[in-house]
């Protein structure tokens, strides 16, 4: 391994911002534990498991029923 490496000619990652986004979103403390428990027992991130469901809804455009009464 080099003691220094020359990184003057490198770019950013052109696809970087395509992969993924950071956002802010508020989710209540039940389902959070929900998906860390999960999320222990198959060894993903709680996070990263949240987003494979939400990639999984979105891809077969599951729609979520609501009946406000």
């Amino acid at each position: 391994m080099r003691k220094e490496y020359d990184f003057s000619k490198s770019r950013k990652n052109p696809f970087a911002s395509q992969l993924k986004k950071q956002i802010t979103i508020r989710l209540d403390e039940e389902s959070i534990t929900y998906f860390k428990t999960i999320s222990e027992g198959v060894g993903i991130p709680y996070q990263s498991l949240i987003n494979l469901y939400l990639r999984d809804c979105a891809a077969s455009q599951r729609k979520l029923n609501l009946n406000w009464q």
